[in-house]
């Protein structure tokens, strides 16, 4: 049986090292012993593992690098857009592809194309509003943007 154990953080000021480990506050030991987080406030991204989405996107995305090469290695082509000419052109492909999906066209798999749109619109937003794309892409999985 597992059973809920209070933490006290660590305070500001006391000795750590280049970084701390960072948790909820809250752990549950179980029954061998272990102690972890009990990780209600993280997000669990294997969750995007369920069904065929993730599988697919992938696809899109390695046929689109084949169709439109890396720029340089790792570094997407789609990546380059930034400004509102691209943000419109990812919507109306989007909606393109969504109307397709919904009258059950199999030209192409549309919904990877709706995912793909979509996460491509979302990233000019991003990068509209603080400018930095890659470089926050690449801070935030690493040195290296590959699968990112």
């Amino acid at each position: 049986m597992r059973k809920m154990i209070e933490k006290e953080r660590m305070r500001p000021g006391e000795p750590s090292s280049h970084f701390e480990i960072e948790d909820s506050g809250e752990q549950v030991e179980f029954d061998g012993g272990m102690v972890r987080d009990i990780g209600r406030v993280k997000v669990r991204f294997f969750r995007v593992l369920a069904g065929p989405m993730l599988r697919r996107w992938a696809e899109h995305l390695h046929k689109g690098q084949i169709k439109y090469p890396d720029v340089s290695p790792g570094v997407a082509n789609w990546t380059l857009a930034k400004g509102e000419e691209e943000l419109q052109r990812f919507k109306e492909s989007a909606l393109d592809h969504m109307i397709a999906w919904l009258r059950g066209e199999t030209s192409e798999d549309h919904a990877s194309g709706i995912y793909f749109n979509v996460n491509g619109a979302e990233y000019v937003k991003e990068v509209m509003k603080d400018g930095r794309g890659n470089q926050k892409d690449a801070e935030t999985c690493g040195s290296s943007k590959i699968g990112c």
